[in-house]
């Protein structure tokens, strides 16, 4: 028999020392999970926010903050504004305290998959019929949708079925209740690669069109040609949710700030500024609408 080697002498002491190597491994292992720093709470003063894009581009939402602000003590932060995905990831980041935006499968995945709690419906926007001037179908200042559908459909005028969400959902509603399915070569489908450009491409089919009231009254839809033939039907509005980020998720949320917010979106003083606003930066309508029933 050979004598142990170097090499043998080494291997066995791996050996015999590797469960007391492994157990000091997972003990620092430990040591090192336990010392990370917790994420510390957020200002109490401060009630971050993710905002959809319409109510920053239009001012409403720096009014209402403004307001909020000087009654509660509050400071109202926007983390994220502009389209609904930018603020699904804020909210699944835990990066807010409170988010705003229409209803719809965004904010019902929110609460079901646990980010979100306390989901309220506290103000709608109004989607509209824009046409060419000449209006074919003959639907100017008809308000109420589904008829003017249905006269476009018996036209045979020609329809753009825009893929932007909110139009399309409203847009079935409305077949739905005109008691017309829209079939045959009048209908198009829509090619464009921004929702920005539907507009431009319904004016160079001379088609309507059923797009939000805000983006196509303030130009973020550029509607050169075109013009703004059917609104102020009630079934035409879209709500907005408000919820707060589940405290239970991510501890750190400032919850009380966002439930004194949330609650202040659906006072009798907001509802009120709602119809206000509308009126100071309108005209004649308003651009945004109370949900609660005494006011509307």
């Amino acid at each position: 028999m050979r004598a142990p080697t170097t090499i043998d002498n080494f291997e066995s002491a791996v050996k015999n020392r590797f469960p007391i190597l492994f157990a000091l491994l997972l003990l620092l292992l430990l040591a090192l999970s336990c010392s990370r720093k917790v994420e510390a709470p957020s200002d109490s003063h401060v009630v971050r926010c993710a905002v959809i894009g319409g109510m920053t581009m239009t001012g409403l939402w720096p009014e209402i903050a403004k307001m909020f602000e000087a009654q509660t003590g509050y400071r109202i932060e926007v983390v994220a504004t502009g389209p609904r995905p930018i603020l699904d990831a804020a909210m699944r980041a835990g990066k807010v305290d409170l988010l705003t935006m229409h209803s719809g499968d965004i904010t019902t995945d929110l609460v079901a998959d646990g980010y979100g709690v306390n989901m309220r419906p506290w103000t709608r926007n109004e989607l509209c019929i824009v046409g060419p001037p000449d209006d074919p179908a003959h639907i100017r200042g008809v308000t109420n949708g589904a008829a003017a559908l249905r006269k476009i459909a018996e036209s045979r005028a020609r329809f753009v079925d825009f893929e932007g969400i909110g139009s399309r959902e409203l847009v079935h509603t409305l077949w739905r209740l005109a008691g017309t399915e829209p079939k045959g070569d009048w209908v198009l489908k829509d090619d464009t690669v921004s929702r920005f450009n539907i507009l431009q491409f319904a004016r160079t089919n001379d088609a309507y069109v059923v797009v939000g009231y805000i983006p196509a009254q303030t130009g973020r839809m550029p509607a050169n040609g075109m013009e703004i033939l059917v609104k102020g039907d009630p079934v035409m509005r879209r709500p907005f949710i408000v919820m707060e980020t589940n405290p239970q998720k991510f501890p750190q949320v400032n919850y009380a700030g966002a439930q004194a917010l949330s609650d202040f979106l659906l006072s009798d003083q907001v509802q009120h500024f709602l119809l206000e606003f509308g009126r100071q930066t309108n005209g004649p309508g308003p651009l945004f609408f109370p949900v609660t029933t005494v006011h509307k």
